[in-house]
């Protein structure tokens, strides 16, 4: 707004005929000409929202922006873990091309010669830049390097939002790239925190899909899961209001997504739909019709690597060539055929995984066969993993349930048809009806892992191997630890 039209808005504030307007800040600096994008980033948080057709979501402030934006059905993310997915959004590159795989990285090392981090580009580009407030890469990187010392950090706890917003008035008569982090997921983990009355579902009312026993610590699980979803949505919500209040809003692109799915034991850490398939939501600019046309729903396979490259497109900053998403919005797009996910060490357990998605199927390559799918490791305290070894032990899981936990008949390919076995309980590996599709799918991930040269083929080095020994306090099963074990 203009300087002479603020000072005609202030001089009409008294009187009553303007009684109940919305008036500009006099003091509120000018919009700067370039856009902002945020991201919104939650922590282990699936997509069960209204927006995404869960009837028993609580989620207006979530379905309000996607009603304003663009919703992606079906965004997947890089690794269905932290520290590797954080690590490919934050290059826009892959985890497994520059060894940022293992999760996580007891030794951490420098990016590779030539490759920079989002808020580095975007601070060459004149924005300031700030994280608020979980750094989690495994990669060793400066902080003043990536975000700008100027930006006053809220002494908050860490990447948990509260309703008191006000730090983001220093924003005003900027252009920022900027990262605010929430729970999501994490918010009351496994120790039964209290969340508001108007927020919870009551356990009989969730459904136990057929990969988890339906026992009452599931349902519980479930429904807490909706609890924190609706206490996300609250703060997505005060996130919303703030930027209004602060004349933010309109200039500013917001992306909100997840890093992986819910805590539940198929989902975080693995390549199920359940572990990598993630809420997407691009809320655009006032100006920008593209992004904020209405109400807009994309079925096209997306990576979250995509989210790095359009962020830097729609503030028109030039992409450099090691990244290896879409602008997803660009003149030229052009859909993804398949679209791959990868698993490596989970803290003290070793794992090979690729998942190869496509448009209804799901190809899962699993390297490690010597070993099951659940090592043990640091969720064994959890409620719903003691429940399962509990139920394991006494014969009360399904075939398909207790076989999580067999270490020799893993099997080297899985392969569903996502029409009619959406919760991945029926492998077709071996199907002869699927043989051409499995085929297709297994020719991709071969050409994708020779033409990136997936680090993942490679085995750690015997140093790391030795810190995430010393760190797990010798609680490490997998055959790679043997070479510590004896001495």
């Amino acid at each position: 707004m203009g300087e002479t039209m603020s000072r005609i808005f202030a001089l009409l504030l008294g009187t009553c005929w303007l009684a109940g307007s919305v008036l500009a800040d006099q003091t509120q600096p000018a919009q700067p000409s370039k856009p902002n994008v945020l991201w919104i980033y939650v922590d282990d948080m699936s997509d069960w929202m209204g927006c995404y057709g869960d009837s028993l979501a609580l989620t207006p402030n979530i379905d309000s922006l996607a009603e304003g934006g663009v919703l992606f059905e079906r965004a997947y993310m890089p690794a269905p873990v932290c520290s590797t997915t954080r690590s490919a959004l934050i290059t826009g590159t892959m985890q497994t091309s520059y060894g940022l795989h293992q999760h996580r990285t007891m030794i951490k090392e420098e990016l590779a010669e030539g490759l920079l981090t989002v808020p580095e580009l975007f601070r060459r580009a004149g924005y300031l830049t700030f994280n608020e407030a979980k750094d989690d890469y495994n990669f060793k990187r400066e902080r003043s390097l990536m975000y700008s010392p100027e930006f006053e950090r809220p002494k908050i706890n860490s990447h948990l939002v509260g309703r008191d917003l006000s730090w983001l008035k220093q924003l005003q008569g900027k252009s920022f790239f900027g990262q605010i982090q929430l729970k999501g997921g994490k918010f009351g983990g496994e120790t039964g925190a209290k969340f508001p009355a108007d927020s919870l579902v009551a356990d009989d009312a969730v459904s136990v899909p057929p990969q988890y026993p339906d026992h009452p610590v599931f349902r519980n699980a479930i429904a807490r899961h909706y609890a924190q979803i609706a206490e996300t949505d609250a703060q997505v919500g005060a996130i919303i209001t703030a930027l209004k209040e602060y004349g933010l809003w309109e200039n500013t692109y917001v992306f909100f997504f997840t890093d992986h799915g819910s805590p539940l034991p198929r989902a975080k850490q693995f390549l199920y739909e359940e572990g990598t398939k993630v809420p997407l939501i691009v809320h655009g600019t006032e100006s920008d019709s593209l992004v904020s046309g209405g109400a807009s729903r994309r079925s096209d396979l997306v990576s979250g690597i995509d989210i790095t490259m359009t962020s830097l497109a729609l503030a028109d900053i030039a992409i450099p060539d090691f990244m290896e998403g879409k602008d997803l919005f660009a003149d030229d797009y052009q859909p993804r055929t398949y679209l791959i996910s990868a698993r490596d060490r989970m803290g003290n357990a070793i794992d090979r995984i690729r998942s190869v998605s496509s448009q209804h199927f799901r190809y899962i390559r699993n390297y490690k066969t010597d070993r099951a799918l659940f090592q043990p490791q640091y969720r064994d305290g959890y409620a719903t993993f003691e429940t399962f070894q509990k139920m394991r032990r006494r014969n009360l899981l399904s075939p398909v349930q207790a076989s999580y936990f067999d270490s020799e008949n893993r099997p080297a390919e899985e392969f569903y048809d996502l029409r009619d076995d959406p919760h991945q309980v029926v492998n077709l590996a071996e199907d002869p009806k699927y043989e051409t599709a499995i085929a297709d799918h297994r020719r991709f991930l071969h050409e994708w892992e020779e033409a990136t040269d997936d680090k993942g083929r490679y085995p750690e080095s015997k140093e790391s191997l030795k810190e995430v020994f010393e760190h797990a306090a010798g609680k490490c099963v997998a055959p790679e630890f043997d070479f510590l074990r004896t001495q």
